[in-house]
């Protein structure tokens, strides 16, 4: 194994291959950074992770009260759950993931946040897909407790709202789609949802025709890469007193 690069784990997946690896970039200083792939492509890297941390913050930040109820779709690093687990109002956080591969790193603690997240009662992972459970109020995000409603969902899977990790993904976007998901969050519950783009003004009225009220937000952050800085983008959506969605669709 090289000082400099290791390949932790790799798995086939639904998707393709996925896999999780270490490396040592001298220029960078003396950590390490864990990087994960599906196939040739990089999903995410331990040195950028200031906006998975903001999906947090600026989404908690909305929510109002205490017991707070959350999910997070996506663990990925775990960067977006363990800010979460930061706010004391929080009783239980539900991290989904479609991969038992992500989820196993965690649990097996491979990658650096996996053993915070393990030490945090508050926390349980979900093996399921965030979008087939989202758009299911009937049955919801909670496999414990059916139709359960949340605080909080906080979404960090696609890379845009219209550049999709998969491209079954794309069916979620919708003005329906997202009606059910809201239909799982209490009154002034909050949606927030990462971007790696700027604010698209499109999708921001297609959350519109959802949320009571919607506004979005530009994380930057420094990137050693183009000594520049990058921006990625949050979105920060929320119901209404009443919440017409918070009762189930009929779907009969």
């Amino acid at each position: 194994m090289s000082l400099l690069f290791e390949e932790i784990d790799s798995q086939d997946s639904p998707l393709g291959e996925i896999s999780l690896r270490r490396r040592r970039m001298p220029a960078f200083g003396d950590r390490d950074i864990y990087e994960v792939k599906l196939g040739d492509e990089f999903l995410m890297s331990s040195m950028f992770v200031d906006a998975e941390e903001a999906l947090s913050t600026l989404g908690l930040a909305s929510v109002q009260g205490d017991n707070l109820s959350v999910v997070v779709g996506g663990l990925g690093l775990g960067y977006t759950a363990v800010a979460a687990l930061k706010d004391s109002r929080i009783d239980e956080l539900l991290v989904v993931d479609a991969l038992d591969t992500v989820i196993s790193w965690h649990e097996k603690e491979l990658v650096p946040l996996g053993k915070t997240l393990n030490a945090d009662p508050r926390n349980r992972y979900i093996l399921g897909s965030f979008f087939d459970l989202a758009t299911d109020p009937l049955t919801g995000f909670d496999p414990d407790d059916h139709g359960k409603q949340f605080d909080a969902i906080l979404l960090d899977i696609d890379h845009s709202p219209s550049e999709f990790l998969n491209a079954s993904n794309a069916g979620f976007y919708t003005t329906e789609n997202l009606t059910l998901m809201a239909s799982q969050l209490k009154p002034h519950g909050v949606f927030a949802m990462w971007s790696q783009n700027l604010p698209d003004s499109g999708f921001e009225a297609l959350l519109n025709t959802v949320f009571e009220s919607v506004n979005s937000h530009i994380v930057s952050f420094y990137n050693p890469f183009q000594n520049s800085e990058s921006t990625n983008s949050v979105y920060v959506c929320v119901t209404g007193a009443n919440n017409d969605q918070a009762k189930a669709p009929d779907l009969a």
